[in-house]
Protein backbone atom coordinates (compact mmCIF):
# COMPACT_ATOMS: atom_id res chain seq x y z
CA UNK A 1 0.00 0.00 0.00
CA UNK A 2 1.36 3.47 -0.81
CA UNK A 3 2.60 5.38 2.20
CA UNK A 4 2.29 9.05 3.05
CA UNK A 5 5.06 10.34 0.73
CA UNK A 6 3.54 8.49 -2.23
CA UNK A 7 0.09 9.92 -1.48
CA UNK A 8 1.55 13.42 -1.13
CA UNK A 9 3.31 12.93 -4.47
CA UNK A 10 -0.04 12.07 -6.06
CA UNK A 11 -1.70 15.08 -4.40
CA UNK A 12 0.91 17.46 -5.78
CA UNK A 13 0.48 15.98 -9.24
CA UNK A 14 -3.31 16.24 -9.19
CA UNK A 15 -3.57 19.69 -7.61
CA UNK A 16 -2.80 21.75 -10.74
CA UNK A 17 -5.30 19.74 -12.78
CA UNK A 18 -8.20 19.78 -10.31
CA UNK A 19 -8.10 22.95 -8.22
CA UNK A 20 -10.13 25.78 -9.71
CA UNK A 21 -11.79 23.50 -12.24
CA UNK A 22 -15.46 22.53 -12.55
CA UNK A 23 -16.56 18.95 -13.20
CA UNK A 24 -18.84 19.12 -16.23
CA UNK A 25 -19.43 15.38 -16.51
CA UNK A 26 -18.67 12.39 -14.28
CA UNK A 27 -18.58 8.76 -15.40
CA UNK A 28 -19.22 6.13 -12.75
CA UNK A 29 -18.44 2.79 -14.38
CA UNK A 30 -19.25 0.51 -11.47
CA UNK A 31 -21.31 0.78 -8.27
CA UNK A 32 -18.46 0.21 -5.87
CA UNK A 33 -14.75 0.18 -5.14
CA UNK A 34 -13.78 -1.31 -1.81
CA UNK A 35 -17.13 -0.02 -0.56
CA UNK A 36 -20.22 1.14 -2.46
CA UNK A 37 -19.84 4.60 -3.99
CA UNK A 38 -22.03 7.25 -2.31
CA UNK A 39 -25.68 7.53 -3.26
CA UNK A 40 -26.10 10.12 -5.98
CA UNK A 41 -22.34 10.13 -6.57
CA UNK A 42 -22.51 11.45 -10.14
CA UNK A 43 -25.19 14.08 -9.56
CA UNK A 44 -23.43 15.40 -6.46
CA UNK A 45 -20.15 15.85 -8.36
CA UNK A 46 -21.36 17.18 -11.71
CA UNK A 47 -21.29 20.97 -11.76
CA UNK A 48 -19.13 21.21 -8.63
CA UNK A 49 -15.81 23.07 -8.64
CA UNK A 50 -12.74 21.89 -6.73
CA UNK A 51 -11.68 24.58 -4.26
CA UNK A 52 -8.66 22.81 -2.78
CA UNK A 53 -6.93 19.43 -2.70
CA UNK A 54 -5.46 18.45 0.65
CA UNK A 55 -4.13 15.33 2.34
CA UNK A 56 -4.96 13.85 5.73
CA UNK A 57 -2.74 10.88 6.56
CA UNK A 58 -3.08 8.67 3.45
CA UNK A 59 -6.35 10.21 2.25
CA UNK A 60 -6.84 12.87 -0.43
CA UNK A 61 -9.52 15.49 0.26
CA UNK A 62 -10.98 17.56 -2.58
CA UNK A 63 -13.08 20.37 -1.07
CA UNK A 64 -15.96 21.23 -3.40
CA UNK A 65 -18.02 24.34 -4.07
CA UNK A 66 -21.11 22.36 -2.97
CA UNK A 67 -19.91 22.36 0.67
CA UNK A 68 -19.02 18.68 0.37
CA UNK A 69 -15.57 17.08 0.29
CA UNK A 70 -14.63 14.21 -2.00
CA UNK A 71 -12.46 11.86 0.08
CA UNK A 72 -10.22 9.44 -1.83
CA UNK A 73 -7.95 6.60 -0.72
CA UNK A 74 -5.70 4.77 -3.19
CA UNK A 75 -5.85 1.38 -1.51
CA UNK A 76 -3.13 -0.90 -2.88
CA UNK A 77 -3.29 -0.21 -6.61
CA UNK A 78 -5.26 3.02 -7.08
CA UNK A 79 -3.84 5.44 -9.63
CA UNK A 80 -4.88 8.56 -11.53
CA UNK A 81 -4.40 9.60 -15.14
CA UNK A 82 -4.71 13.21 -16.30
CA UNK A 83 -5.35 13.47 -20.04
CA UNK A 84 -5.97 16.27 -22.54
CA UNK A 85 -5.67 15.65 -26.23
CA UNK A 86 -2.46 13.73 -26.70
CA UNK A 87 -0.96 14.73 -23.34
CA UNK A 88 -0.88 12.22 -20.50
CA UNK A 89 0.30 12.67 -16.92
CA UNK A 90 0.15 9.93 -14.31
CA UNK A 91 0.42 11.21 -10.74
CA UNK A 92 0.92 7.90 -8.97
CA UNK A 93 1.65 5.83 -12.08
CA UNK A 94 2.31 2.14 -11.69
CA UNK A 95 5.97 1.16 -11.55
CA UNK A 96 4.99 -2.35 -12.57
CA UNK A 97 2.89 -2.94 -15.66
CA UNK A 98 -0.15 -4.74 -14.22
CA UNK A 99 -3.38 -2.90 -13.59
CA UNK A 100 -3.14 -0.34 -16.41
CA UNK A 101 -5.95 -1.84 -18.51
CA UNK A 102 -8.90 0.37 -19.37
CA UNK A 103 -11.15 -2.26 -17.81
CA UNK A 104 -9.95 -0.97 -14.45
CA UNK A 105 -10.95 2.65 -15.16
CA UNK A 106 -13.76 3.08 -12.63
CA UNK A 107 -14.36 6.84 -12.26
CA UNK A 108 -13.72 9.54 -14.88
CA UNK A 109 -13.95 13.27 -14.12
CA UNK A 110 -14.39 15.55 -17.14
CA UNK A 111 -13.29 19.11 -16.35
CA UNK A 112 -14.34 22.41 -17.86
CA UNK A 113 -10.95 23.05 -19.44
CA UNK A 114 -11.02 19.80 -21.39
CA UNK A 115 -8.88 17.76 -18.99
CA UNK A 116 -10.01 14.27 -18.07
CA UNK A 117 -9.00 12.73 -14.72
CA UNK A 118 -9.42 8.95 -14.56
CA UNK A 119 -9.24 6.78 -11.45
CA UNK A 120 -7.93 3.28 -12.23
CA UNK A 121 -7.80 0.54 -9.60
CA UNK A 122 -7.02 -3.06 -10.55
CA UNK A 123 -7.75 -4.60 -7.16
CA UNK A 124 -10.48 -2.13 -6.17
CA UNK A 125 -9.19 -1.67 -2.63
CA UNK A 126 -9.49 2.09 -3.06
CA UNK A 127 -12.22 4.27 -1.62
CA UNK A 128 -14.22 7.34 -2.58
CA UNK A 129 -16.69 9.06 -0.29
CA UNK A 130 -18.56 12.36 -0.03
CA UNK A 131 -18.86 14.12 3.32
CA UNK A 132 -20.03 17.57 4.47
CA UNK A 133 -16.99 19.86 4.46
CA UNK A 134 -18.05 21.51 7.70
CA UNK A 135 -16.82 19.29 10.52
CA UNK A 136 -15.23 16.70 8.28
CA UNK A 137 -12.57 16.08 10.93
CA UNK A 138 -15.34 14.60 13.10
CA UNK A 139 -16.55 12.15 10.45
CA UNK A 140 -15.20 8.73 9.59
CA UNK A 141 -12.51 7.93 8.78
CA UNK A 142 -10.95 11.00 10.43
CA UNK A 143 -12.61 11.14 13.84
CA UNK A 144 -10.20 8.68 15.48
CA UNK A 145 -7.05 9.78 13.63
CA UNK A 146 -3.96 10.94 15.45
CA UNK A 147 -1.73 13.89 14.67
CA UNK A 148 -0.22 14.56 11.26
CA UNK A 149 3.47 13.56 11.16
CA UNK A 150 4.31 16.55 8.94
CA UNK A 151 2.04 18.99 10.74
CA UNK A 152 3.04 21.53 13.41
CA UNK A 153 1.64 19.32 16.17
CA UNK A 154 4.41 16.74 15.91
CA UNK A 155 7.40 17.44 18.11
CA UNK A 156 9.35 15.72 20.86
CA UNK A 157 7.08 16.91 23.65
CA UNK A 158 3.97 15.61 21.87
CA UNK A 159 5.51 12.21 21.17
CA UNK A 160 6.65 11.91 24.77
CA UNK A 161 3.13 12.69 25.97
CA UNK A 162 1.45 10.32 23.50
CA UNK A 163 3.74 7.40 24.33
CA UNK A 164 4.13 7.95 28.08
CA UNK A 165 3.43 4.75 30.01
CA UNK A 166 2.90 2.62 26.93
CA UNK A 167 4.53 -0.80 27.00
CA UNK A 168 3.72 -1.68 23.41
CA UNK A 169 6.80 -1.81 21.13
CA UNK A 170 7.86 1.54 19.73
CA UNK A 171 7.38 0.31 16.16
CA UNK A 172 3.77 -0.68 16.87
CA UNK A 173 3.01 2.62 18.58
CA UNK A 174 4.27 4.59 15.59
CA UNK A 175 2.05 2.55 13.27
CA UNK A 176 -1.02 3.12 15.48
CA UNK A 177 -3.07 5.56 13.38
CA UNK A 178 -4.90 6.72 16.51
CA UNK A 179 -1.64 8.23 17.76
CA UNK A 180 0.20 9.40 14.64
CA UNK A 181 -1.78 9.27 11.39
CA UNK A 182 -0.20 8.28 8.10
CA UNK A 183 3.04 6.59 9.11
CA UNK A 184 3.72 3.29 7.37
CA UNK A 185 6.16 0.44 7.73
CA UNK A 186 8.92 1.63 5.40
CA UNK A 187 9.34 5.10 6.83
CA UNK A 188 8.96 4.02 10.46
CA UNK A 189 11.87 1.59 9.99
CA UNK A 190 13.96 4.36 8.45
CA UNK A 191 13.06 6.95 11.11
CA UNK A 192 13.86 4.58 13.98
CA UNK A 193 17.26 3.88 12.46
CA UNK A 194 18.06 7.59 12.15
CA UNK A 195 16.94 8.18 15.71
CA UNK A 196 19.02 5.17 16.88
CA UNK A 197 16.02 3.57 18.59
CA UNK A 198 15.13 -0.11 18.66
CA UNK A 199 11.77 -1.06 17.14
CA UNK A 200 11.35 -3.43 20.08
CA UNK A 201 11.85 -0.82 22.82
CA UNK A 202 8.76 0.03 24.89
CA UNK A 203 7.07 3.11 23.47
CA UNK A 204 7.09 4.72 26.89
CA UNK A 205 10.88 4.60 27.00
CA UNK A 206 11.08 7.83 24.98
CA UNK A 207 9.08 9.75 27.61
CA UNK A 208 9.72 10.89 31.18
CA UNK A 209 7.46 11.23 34.17
CA UNK A 210 8.12 14.96 34.34
CA UNK A 211 6.39 15.55 31.03
CA UNK A 212 9.52 17.02 29.45
CA UNK A 213 10.62 15.24 26.29
CA UNK A 214 13.73 13.15 26.52
CA UNK A 215 16.44 13.37 23.90
CA UNK A 216 15.01 10.17 22.39
CA UNK A 217 11.63 11.76 21.74
CA UNK A 218 13.26 14.82 20.20
CA UNK A 219 15.46 12.67 18.00
CA UNK A 220 12.51 10.56 16.87
CA UNK A 221 10.26 13.48 15.97
CA UNK A 222 13.08 15.05 13.96
CA UNK A 223 13.85 11.77 12.20
CA UNK A 224 10.20 11.20 11.24
CA UNK A 225 9.92 14.64 9.69
CA UNK A 226 13.30 14.37 7.90
CA UNK A 227 12.58 10.95 6.41
CA UNK A 228 9.13 11.94 5.12
CA UNK A 229 10.30 15.24 3.67
CA UNK A 230 13.25 13.59 1.96
CA UNK A 231 11.00 10.89 0.50
CA UNK A 232 8.49 13.46 -0.81
CA UNK A 233 11.29 15.50 -2.38
CA UNK A 234 12.37 12.53 -4.52
CA UNK A 235 8.86 11.29 -5.30
CA UNK A 236 8.51 8.54 -2.70
CA UNK A 237 9.45 4.90 -3.12
CA UNK A 238 8.47 2.73 -6.05
CA UNK A 239 7.94 -0.36 -3.95
CA UNK A 240 4.72 -2.06 -4.99
CA UNK A 241 3.25 0.11 -7.74
CA UNK A 242 3.80 3.81 -7.21
CA UNK A 243 6.03 6.20 -9.11
CA UNK A 244 6.39 9.96 -9.01
CA UNK A 245 4.32 12.49 -10.92
CA UNK A 246 6.20 12.37 -14.21
CA UNK A 247 5.91 8.57 -14.32
CA UNK A 248 9.61 7.94 -13.61
CA UNK A 249 10.66 5.75 -10.72
CA UNK A 250 10.77 7.34 -7.28
CA UNK A 251 14.26 7.41 -5.87
CA UNK A 252 13.86 7.01 -2.11
CA UNK A 253 14.24 3.23 -2.27
CA UNK A 254 17.82 3.92 -3.37
CA UNK A 255 18.36 5.73 -0.07
CA UNK A 256 17.07 3.04 2.27
CA UNK A 257 19.46 2.67 5.18
CA UNK A 258 17.82 -0.40 6.73
CA UNK A 259 14.53 -1.24 5.01
CA UNK A 260 14.77 -4.40 2.88
CA UNK A 261 18.52 -4.65 3.55
CA UNK A 262 18.55 -7.77 5.72
CA UNK A 263 22.05 -9.19 6.11
CA UNK A 264 23.78 -6.18 4.57
CA UNK A 265 26.37 -4.10 6.47
CA UNK A 266 25.08 -1.15 8.49
CA UNK A 267 25.67 2.14 6.69
CA UNK A 268 26.68 3.99 9.87
CA UNK A 269 30.39 4.90 9.64
CA UNK A 270 32.59 2.66 11.83
CA UNK A 271 29.68 0.35 12.66
CA UNK A 272 30.47 -3.32 12.00
CA UNK A 273 26.91 -4.50 12.53
CA UNK A 274 24.52 -6.03 10.03
CA UNK A 275 20.92 -5.15 9.26
CA UNK A 276 18.56 -7.63 10.91
CA UNK A 277 14.95 -8.44 10.13
CA UNK A 278 12.33 -9.39 12.68
CA UNK A 279 8.56 -9.73 12.37
CA UNK A 280 6.35 -7.54 14.53
CA UNK A 281 2.58 -7.85 14.29
CA UNK A 282 2.95 -9.52 10.91
CA UNK A 283 5.21 -6.81 9.45
CA UNK A 284 8.93 -6.88 8.80
CA UNK A 285 11.11 -4.59 10.90
CA UNK A 286 14.66 -3.88 9.71
CA UNK A 287 17.24 -2.46 12.10
CA UNK A 288 20.86 -2.57 13.23
CA UNK A 289 21.25 -4.13 16.67
CA UNK A 290 24.48 -2.21 17.26
CA UNK A 291 23.14 1.23 16.35
CA UNK A 292 19.64 0.65 17.72
CA UNK A 293 20.19 -1.13 21.05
Amino acid sequence: MPELPEVETVRRGLEPALVGRRMTRVEQRRPDLRFPLPEGFVSRLEGASVLSLDRRAKYLLARLSTDETLVMHLGMTGRFRVEAGGRLDEPGAFYQSHGAQAAHDHVVLHLDDGLRVTYNDARRFGFMGLYPSDGIERTPPFAAMGIEPLGPALDGAVLARLFAGRRTPLKAALLDQRLVAGLGNIYVCEALFRARLSPQAPAGSIATSTGRPRAKALALSGAIRAVLEEAIAVGGSTLRDHARVDGSAGAFQERFRVYDREGEPCVTPACRGLVHRIVQSGRSSFYCRDCQP
